[in-house]
């Protein structure tokens, strides 16, 4: 039987539409295509080199250490700690530098630990023995006996870092051990407000409870930092883990492999960030520099001349980027080193030399608040009188007054002013008593200045701007 020619036609023409023919004087469309999708990096070849070496710990520890955790809408150290009425288990992880069983891991994991066992990739269970550990830099060292050489990590060079490049990081989240996750490094030279040597590695690999301690990767194979904090609000990975730098690592370990502790140089003098408010009222042409708010009396900085208000500048000719990278330079110098320091002071340079001698473990003080701009000064004050010494903790020798009350909206209040501050002196200028205080401020009125006050034990300088 015959087909009718119609339905030939119809068709040959259904045939020629799906195969992207187009019909005589009908528009010409292209079929949809999709570009080839260029290769993705596979990291399975550098996992199986690298797991070996990475272990899992578990630090025992007194049932009261539950207690101390951190909420999770902060920044927290990665750890999980079961049980309320017994000893808890922290779980962390680490990895091994040499083959002898020496291995890296947070403070945190281990600090306070009753007894510390490290499982290897091969399962593995062995005691471990705590070498030495710094709470500054959150780090710890680890030693066990595994009767035969182990495989184990080198560090890299976590200096060449730039956002962007891809990392990889392994540990064991929530107990999970040998999870491996990918990602890129978001930013560097973070400061999260974990201490005065914060430098982190932030990154998007996903790390979480658990992952403390372990290690991050370059594609090369080499460790670049060591996983130890994420920022969360629901304590899961949302995309923003730090790590500790390896330059750093490599620094503190050497310390702790040789003395078992970190011994640091101290300069006896805090400092706090120049911030552009701050850097305009002292007449700096930028923020470049360390702002010197307290100096302990006859210490170091004390000897060499330094004082509240001077801005640091260079330390043995290298620039001060911050109050950070003068905690960093003064850390590292070693006892009865002489540092040269580049002061500016009323507008000029002055030049000053400070032997450095070893540093207390917990010296610290609290991070500065924010200033602000006001339409007035808006603080009320009083005479600092031996009570309120007493009550706000206010050292004998202090000079000053005491501020009261703050109005809300006032520029006091915006420059970060308290009520409990002691005033104790307002553009360079001592105060002595609130009438003093009164003058020195219509005296300075309408131009912007600086405040500095006496908080909890520890000077600190407030920009108060132009009214």
């Amino acid at each position: 039987m015959r087909m009718p020619r119609s339905l030939i036609i119809a068709l040959m023409t259904c045939l020629a539409a799906a195969m992207g023919q187009a019909q005589p004087g009908a528009p010409i469309i292209p079929p949809v295509t999709a570009s080839p999708m260029p290769g993705l990096p596979s990291f399975a070849d550098l996992v199986a080199r690298v797991r070996p070496a990475v272990v899992t710990i578990t630090a025992t520890a007194p049932a009261e250490a539950s207690a101390q955790q951190t909420p999770a809408r902060q920044l927290r150290p990665m750890l999980r700690r079961e049980g309320q009425t017994r000893p808890v288990q922290a779980l962390g992880s680490g990895f091994l530098i040499d083959a002898m069983g020496t291995i890296i891991t947070n403070n945190h994991v281990v600090s306070g630990a009753l007894a510390v066992s490290v499982t290897l990739d091969d399962g593995r269970h062995l005691p471990a023995r705590l070498v030495g550990s710094d709470p500054w830099t959150d780090l710890a060292v680890l030693r066990i006996d595994a009767g035969s050489p182990l495989p184990w990590l080198s560090l890299g060079a976590s200096e060449t870092l730039r956002p962007g490049d891809w990392v990889v990081a392994m540990g064991n989240p929530f107990g999970l051990d040998g999870t491996v996750t990918a990602g890129i490094v978001s930013a560097r030279g973070r400061n999260i407000g974990q201490g005065p040597y914060d430098d982190f590695i932030q990154i998007d690999a996903a790390i979480n409870t658990g992952n403390s301690g372990g290690p991050l990767f370059a594609t090369d194979g080499r460790v670049v930092g060591v996983n130890s904090a994420i920022y969360s609000p629901s304590g899961g990975s949302v995309g923003i883990g730090f790590a500790i730098p390896a330059d750093l690592v490599r620094e503190v370990v050497a310390a702790l492999l040789a003395n078992g502790r970190v011994e640091r140089g101290f300069l006896g003098a805090t400092s706090q960030p120049l911030t552009p408010a701050l850097a305009a009222a002292l007449g700096m042409p930028g923020v470049a520099g360390a702002l010197i708010d307290d100096v302990v009396p006859r210490g170091p900085a004390a000897r060499a001349g330094l004082q509240p208000g001077d801005v640091v500048t260079a330390a043995d000719g290298a620039p001060v980027a911050d109050a950070r990278a003068l905690a960093r330079i003064v850390a590292r110098s070693r006892p009865d080193a002489v540092l040269s320091l580049t002061v500016q002071r009323d507008g000029a340079s002055q030049y000053m030399l400070a032997r450095i001698i070893p540093g207390p473990e917990t010296a610290n003080r609290p991070p500065a608040l924010p200033e602000g701009r006001g339409p007035r000064f808006g603080m009320t004050l009083t005479a600092l009188t031996d009570a309120l010494r007493r009550e706000g903790r206010i050292p004998r020798e202090a000079r000053g007054a005491v501020i009261t009350a703050v109005a809300p909206n006032g520029g006091a209040a915006l420059a970060g002013v308290q009520q409990g501050d002691v005033l104790v002196s307002i553009g360079g200028h001592e105060v002595v008593d609130p009438a003093s205080a009164l003058a020195l401020m219509r005296q300075a009125w309408p131009n912007a200045t600086v405040l500095r006050v006496l908080r909890n034990g520890a000077g600190l300088y407030l920009a108060l701007p132009a009214l």
